[in-house]
């Protein structure tokens, strides 16, 4: 089978333990990101399969029509909007479903978001690079702080149940739910996401991205914030409101931030203005991206193309689609 792999940044999945699978097949990786229609379908022609990590590119009808060989979309972990699903069932094309993407390799990036903030790390760092030794203070200790947590889905409460650890009291807001699950396990609970983003030092977001939840975190909620607090999105960027984070910072509240993720990614050139502030710590979205996790989530991603070259459809979201002539 003729396989494609879009969006590989580190160039390590042909590296990968799993990638024996694919022994025998025709494997192609590129590792760049574009957005360009015709250069996608250059690179995706002929291709059978193509594999999706998460949703660094998007397989939109448009593009799809113009794939006429491929039979196979699997993805890293669950398809999203960015998948056509109904236009792949449509044409003939399979959607496989790479699995729940919960890694503990988040709940550790989210901490050392949190941990190299509170110590300026990655600031003090640079300063020691340049030849100067202990330019400013860290913000503070965890001790004695409030952590606040807003979304306690499995990822959030990973993320909670470390914050005792450090001394920190964990205060709980969300959706559905999860308010009741937090004080269930013995955690305190916002009336409302007001008081979290007033009372909390340390704020982690873990909320998943949907139209309720789009710019669910505001200018005004971020402005209320305490100066010294700490806000950190290791989710999705599009969770808050457009341009209200770079705007807090410049009103200064809250007064330090820790991200993973960008409106556009890749984020070359250093283009995004978060990277314009000291007080910010960036990171190119690590949170899942490390050795074992992409063993895992790979191991099930190619596994469902060899089961679909098998006619095992165990795994395929459109199973009408397996068949249909195009």
């Amino acid at each position: 089978m003729k396989i494609v792999v879009l969006d590989d940044y580190q160039d390590e999945v042909r590296t990968l333990d799993c990638a024996s699978l694919l022994a025998g097949d025709e494997l192609t990786v590129y590792n760049d990101t574009v957005r360009d229609a015709d250069e996608l379908v250059r690179r995706l022609a002929g291709a059978e399969a193509v594999v999706l990590i998460r949703d660094r590119t998007t397989l939109d009808r448009a593009l799809i029509e113009r794939l006429p060989a491929l039979r196979l979309v699997s993805c890293v972990c669950r398809p999203g909007s960015y998948v056509d699903i109904a236009a792949c069932t449509e044409h003939g094309i399979a959607v496989a479903d790479g699995g729940p993407g919960y890694s503990p390799a988040t709940v550790e990036q989210t901490w050392a978001l949190i941990l190299s903030s509170m110590r300026k790390l990655g600031l003090e760092e640079r300063q020691l690079r340049a030849g100067r030794w202990q330019t400013s203070l860290g913000i503070g200790c965890l001790a004695g702080r409030t952590l606040g947590i807003y979304g306690y889905g499995r990822l959030g409460k990973m993320v909670a149940d470390i914050g005792p650890a450090f001394g920190m009291r964990v205060l709980v807001s969300g959706t559905g739910n999860s308010i009741a699950k937090a004080a269930a396990d013995g955690y305190d609970t916002a009336p409302d996401k007001a008081a979290l983003f007033r009372e909390a030092d340390v704020l982690s977001i873990h909320l998943r991205l949907n139209e309720a939840t789009r710019g669910i975190v505001t200018l005004d909620d971020l402005l209320s914030m305490k100066r010294d607090a700490l806000f950190v999105n290791p989710s999705r960027a599009e969770l808050v409101a457009p341009g209200a984070l770079v705007e807090a910072l410049k009103q200064g509240r809250p007064g330090y931030a820790a991200v993973d993720v960008y409106e556009e990614e890749p984020v070359l050139g250093a283009s995004h203005p978060l990277l314009a502030f000291d007080n910010a710590v960036c990171a190119p979205h690590l949170g899942f991206a490390d050795r074992d996790s992409y063993e895992r989530y790979f191991s099930i991603t190619f596994g469902n193309i060899k089961a679909y070259a098998a006619g095992d459809t165990t795994n395929i979201v459109n199973p009408e689609a397996c068949g249909r002539a195009r």
